[in-house]
Protein backbone atom coordinates (compact mmCIF):
# COMPACT_ATOMS: atom_id res chain seq x y z
CA UNK A 1 0.00 0.00 0.00
CA UNK A 2 1.16 3.48 -0.70
CA UNK A 3 -0.18 7.01 -0.59
CA UNK A 4 -1.32 6.80 -4.20
CA UNK A 5 -3.52 3.82 -3.38
CA UNK A 6 -5.24 5.76 -0.60
CA UNK A 7 -5.88 8.71 -2.89
CA UNK A 8 -7.09 6.55 -5.76
CA UNK A 9 -9.35 4.42 -3.57
CA UNK A 10 -10.85 7.45 -1.83
CA UNK A 11 -11.64 8.98 -5.21
CA UNK A 12 -13.14 5.72 -6.50
CA UNK A 13 -15.38 5.28 -3.44
CA UNK A 14 -16.36 8.96 -3.41
CA UNK A 15 -17.44 8.74 -7.04
CA UNK A 16 -19.43 5.54 -6.38
CA UNK A 17 -21.23 7.44 -3.64
CA UNK A 18 -21.95 10.17 -6.19
CA UNK A 19 -20.53 13.07 -4.22
CA UNK A 20 -18.12 15.78 -5.34
CA UNK A 21 -14.82 16.59 -3.65
CA UNK A 22 -16.30 19.94 -2.65
CA UNK A 23 -19.42 18.40 -1.10
CA UNK A 24 -17.48 15.69 0.74
CA UNK A 25 -15.14 18.33 2.18
CA UNK A 26 -18.06 20.38 3.45
CA UNK A 27 -19.95 17.34 4.75
CA UNK A 28 -16.87 16.32 6.72
CA UNK A 29 -16.60 19.81 8.24
CA UNK A 30 -13.54 20.99 6.33
CA UNK A 31 -12.66 23.76 3.92
CA UNK A 32 -13.98 23.32 0.42
CA UNK A 33 -10.67 22.05 -0.97
CA UNK A 34 -9.79 19.51 1.76
CA UNK A 35 -10.64 16.41 -0.31
CA UNK A 36 -9.16 17.97 -3.45
CA UNK A 37 -5.85 18.40 -1.59
CA UNK A 38 -5.89 14.71 -0.68
CA UNK A 39 -6.80 13.68 -4.24
CA UNK A 40 -4.04 15.84 -5.71
CA UNK A 41 -1.36 14.52 -3.39
CA UNK A 42 -0.91 17.67 -1.34
CA UNK A 43 -2.16 16.06 1.88
CA UNK A 44 -3.18 12.81 3.53
CA UNK A 45 -5.88 12.44 6.17
CA UNK A 46 -4.92 11.84 9.78
CA UNK A 47 -5.99 8.52 11.27
CA UNK A 48 -9.13 9.98 12.93
CA UNK A 49 -10.01 11.71 9.63
CA UNK A 50 -9.40 8.48 7.70
CA UNK A 51 -11.79 6.63 10.02
CA UNK A 52 -14.38 9.38 9.63
CA UNK A 53 -13.86 9.28 5.86
CA UNK A 54 -14.58 5.55 5.86
CA UNK A 55 -17.75 6.15 7.85
CA UNK A 56 -18.77 8.89 5.41
CA UNK A 57 -18.15 6.57 2.45
CA UNK A 58 -20.13 3.76 4.16
CA UNK A 59 -17.17 1.36 4.24
CA UNK A 60 -15.14 -0.26 6.97
CA UNK A 61 -11.42 0.46 7.04
CA UNK A 62 -10.88 -3.16 6.03
CA UNK A 63 -13.18 -2.77 3.02
CA UNK A 64 -11.41 0.45 2.06
CA UNK A 65 -8.20 -1.53 1.55
CA UNK A 66 -9.88 -4.53 -0.11
CA UNK A 67 -9.37 -3.92 -3.82
CA UNK A 68 -11.24 -7.10 -4.74
CA UNK A 69 -14.58 -5.58 -3.74
CA UNK A 70 -15.73 -3.19 -6.42
CA UNK A 71 -18.51 -1.58 -4.39
CA UNK A 72 -17.82 -2.14 -0.67
CA UNK A 73 -20.63 0.14 0.50
CA UNK A 74 -23.18 -1.94 -1.40
CA UNK A 75 -21.61 -5.17 -0.11
CA UNK A 76 -21.76 -3.90 3.48
CA UNK A 77 -25.41 -2.96 3.08
CA UNK A 78 -26.19 -6.47 1.80
CA UNK A 79 -24.31 -8.05 4.71
CA UNK A 80 -26.14 -5.85 7.21
CA UNK A 81 -29.48 -6.93 5.74
CA UNK A 82 -28.47 -10.61 5.69
CA UNK A 83 -27.73 -10.43 9.41
CA UNK A 84 -31.41 -9.66 10.06
CA UNK A 85 -32.67 -12.80 8.28
CA UNK A 86 -33.24 -16.23 9.78
CA UNK A 87 -30.78 -18.95 8.73
CA UNK A 88 -33.28 -20.65 6.42
CA UNK A 89 -33.70 -17.45 4.40
CA UNK A 90 -29.93 -16.94 4.20
CA UNK A 91 -29.58 -20.51 2.92
CA UNK A 92 -32.25 -19.82 0.29
CA UNK A 93 -30.39 -16.71 -0.84
CA UNK A 94 -27.11 -18.63 -1.00
CA UNK A 95 -28.78 -21.18 -3.26
CA UNK A 96 -30.04 -18.40 -5.48
CA UNK A 97 -26.57 -16.84 -5.66
CA UNK A 98 -25.05 -20.17 -6.67
CA UNK A 99 -27.69 -20.60 -9.39
CA UNK A 100 -27.05 -17.10 -10.72
CA UNK A 101 -23.29 -17.73 -10.82
CA UNK A 102 -23.81 -20.98 -12.75
CA UNK A 103 -26.11 -19.36 -15.31
CA UNK A 104 -23.93 -16.25 -15.73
Amino acid sequence: MDENFIRKRMTELRMKKGVSEYQMSLDMGHSRNYIQNISNGRALPSMPEFLYMCEYLDVTPSAFFDESTENPALMQKAIDELRTLPDRDVLTLLGLIQRLKESG
